[in-house]
């Protein structure tokens, strides 16, 4: 037993686990992992954030499916402003576009 009071402990900096080392050895002589704190307190609470975030996911869906459907729209106004740009003036160029610089 008197090399057991010759070891040393060190925590680890990425998991904080308690290591006994033998400085003649060299060698990791115990390891104890961290306790890890609770994520949840209850199953309750813990089922009803899981609840809670799938309506999240279903509003985010519903508005994602509602602009989709007003994407059409915005295109077609789009076109519609810049044709109606092109017939006003048309002697004007036309913009340059990034493919055009190359």
């Amino acid at each position: 037993m008197a090399r057991a009071k010759n070891l040393f402990e060190v925590e680890c900096p990425c998991c904080q686990a308690r290591l006994k080392i033998d400085p003649a050895t060299q060698a990791v002589i115990s390891y104890q992992e961290a306790e890890k704190p609770r994520t949840v307190e209850s199953l309750e609470a813990a089922v009803a954030r899981l609840k809670g975030e799938a309506a999240r996911r279903e509003e985010l869906f519903r508005r994602s499916l509602e602009a989709e459907k007003r994407h059409g729209e915005v295109l077609e106004r789009k076109f519609e402003e810049l044709l109606r740009q092109a017939r006003e003036k048309p002697d004007l160029p036309p913009p340059t576009r990034d493919i055009d610089l190359d």
